[in-house]
């Protein structure tokens, strides 16, 4: 858990510094850790809060577009962040809609990379093994 998070951190970091639109105005090196651990923690109260609502009311949209409206729920849920960032005084703020849909994308790209090499290898993931070959499925038992 302590992983996902760090890596949701450096995926936002990254995302801060690649899109212009998307700042960080803390002063010290400090302070703009602190900023995005606090905006990270931001972004994963959103996701698990409010993106199941958002997926679930546009589930039909999700399916005809074969979930390329993901990406639309990603960019509303990066400015949502935003906001509560500049309700929170984090200094941290997302300029609009463009940055947004790239600052997600990039996120998204990061986090999957991320979680990739640094993810949980097996341990607490449903049917690891059947898809690794590790045990033989139940039709074959």
């Amino acid at each position: 858990m302590l992983i996902r998070f760090l890596a949701s951190a450096v995926a936002i970091s990254v995302a801060t510094y690649l899109v212009p639109g998307v700042s960080l105005t803390a002063g010290s090196t400090q302070a703009k850790v602190i900023a995005m651990l606090c905006v990270a923690a931001i972004f994963g109260v959103v996701n698990a809060v409010v993106k199941p609502l958002f997926e679930l009311v546009t589930a039909p949209l999700i399916l005809i577009t074969m979930g390329l409206f993901l990406l639309v729920i990603n960019t509303a849920l990066m400015l949502l962040t935003s906001w509560l960032a500049g309700q929170f005084h984090l200094g941290w703020h997302v300029a609009g809609w463009g940055p947004a849909f790239w600052g997600a994308l990039i996120v998204s790209i990061v986090s999957f990379v991320l979680h990739s090499f640094f993810g949980s290898k097996g341990k607490g993931r449903r049917n690891a093994g059947f898809w690794t070959g590790r045990r033989k499925p139940f039709w074959r038992s």
